[in-house]
């Protein structure tokens, strides 16, 4: 009877004779030395994976109309500075409730950082006037273009669409 790793004494190995092992072992051999199936399988998806990395690092824009500026004035509710957009929620001038509320998106904090930007920019109660791309279904929302506070005058520009394109 042959060895196996047990030992010279030892004449089963989970249930199988001794005497396999060296041919199991020889086919494992065979099996690292061919490519096969799963290794071509594997090598596809790491290609496949590689060609779509430049896709999902950049959404579309096609939900802003692009051809169309809206201006609105109102009160900042909420500036929210995360990744990956910063958000600008504004109640229009006028309206009283959720139907006012415009939620605006902005690029990501990154990138209004090195425009001049900070986290304390906007706050909450901030009378502003805002320009955007609306949203092509209707709904009050839109990209970013340009913000004006009215108590001081001071203008915040940051494209959305340039700035996201580049």
């Amino acid at each position: 009877m042959g060895q196996c790793c047990m030992g010279p004494r030892h004449p089963r190995r989970h249930g199988q004779p001794a005497a396999r092992r060296p041919a199991r072992t020889a086919r494992r051999r065979r099996m690292t030395r061919r490519p096969g199936l799963r290794r071509i399988a594997l090598g596809l998806i790491a290609a496949a994976s590689c060609l779509t990395l430049p896709a999902s690092a950049h959404h579309s824009f096609a939900m802003f109309d692009s051809s169309q500026v809206r201006t609105i004035t109102g009160q900042v509710v909420q500036f929210r500075w995360s990744n990956p957009h910063v958000a600008l929620f504004v109640q229009e001038e006028g309206t009283t409730g959720r139907a006012g509320v415009w939620a605006i998106e902005l690029t990501s904090p990154g990138n209004l950082r090195r425009l001049g930007w900070s986290r304390t920019t906007l706050e909450p109660r901030d009378q502003v006037t805002v320009q955007m791309n609306p949203m092509r279904d209707g709904r009050q929302g839109g990209g970013f273009r340009e913000v004006t506070l009215l108590e001081t005058g001071e203008t915040f520009t940051a494209r959305l669409i340039d700035i996201e394109r580049n």
